[in-house]
Formats: structure tokens, sequence, C-alpha cells
């Protein structure tokens, strides 16, 4: 019945920033940006190499996310990649802060957490 995710649409507070993070630091290739006039909101279509995608989103003064302690809703978005040490180093780099690495304790791979501009939390799971 279902095959896979399509996308996660995203909602940030600084559409510039939010984009400069998901294009230029994180990479995703952008198929699509509208202006929705009407709403006064962007709406900016992002691929991963792997075709899924994710959907950044502006609004006029979006309230705040609940994120800690553990609030019922999204938790996090997962990025697959090849090693978790490279991409820590490399968002480190980029003035991003990283979690320490874990070890999942039921896979044996390795994952870490991050956050974009609105403290949206991410991780990384090594493949």
């Amino acid at each position: 019945m279902l095959k896979s995710i399509h996308h996660a649409a995203v909602i940030c507070s600084d559409y510039e920033k939010s984009k400069y993070f998901y294009t230029s630091i994180l990479g995703l290739e952008i198929i699509a940006e509208n202006y929705r006039q009407e709403r006064d909101s962007y709406k900016l279509d992002l691929k991963l190499p792997d075709g899924g995608q994710i959907e950044l989103f502006s609004f006029p003064s979006p309230p705040s996310r609940p994120s800690t302690p553990e609030a019922m809703g999204l938790r996090h978005l997962a990025f697959v990649v090849e090693s978790v040490e490279k991409v820590c180093e490399y968002l480190e780099s980029s003035g991003i802060a990283v979690e320490p690495i874990r070890i999942d304790q039921y896979t044996g791979k390795k994952y870490t957490f991050f956050q974009d501009p609105d403290a949206l939390p991410l991780e990384l799971y090594e493949q």
C-alpha cells in the first residue's frame, strides 16, 4: 500500500536563513520556489539525492514548535549518510552544533542530532 515517504513539510521563521541552511549547508537541490501572495508565504520544494523531498514553507508569525521535553507530534527528520563522523565535521566547520555521536542499541549503527535554524531536530543516521 504505502511505498515511501514523498516529502516532509517544514515551516520556518526566517525564510532566507532556512533556505540558505537547507540548500547551501545541507546541499539539497531546489526543485521549485513559489511565492504565494494571497498567503504572504513562500513554498520551496527541495530534493534529496534519493528523490525524497522537503517542502520549506514560510508564513507570517508562525507559532513556536514545542520541542522538549518530548512533545507530541513529529519528533525529528532523519537523513541517511555514509559517514556520520564526516558529516559532523562538515557541519561543525560550518558553525552548526552537533550532539555527540551515539550507537543505536538495536542496529549498531551510528547516529547523532543537530538542529535547523528554528531548532527543528534533524538526525544523521549511518548507512
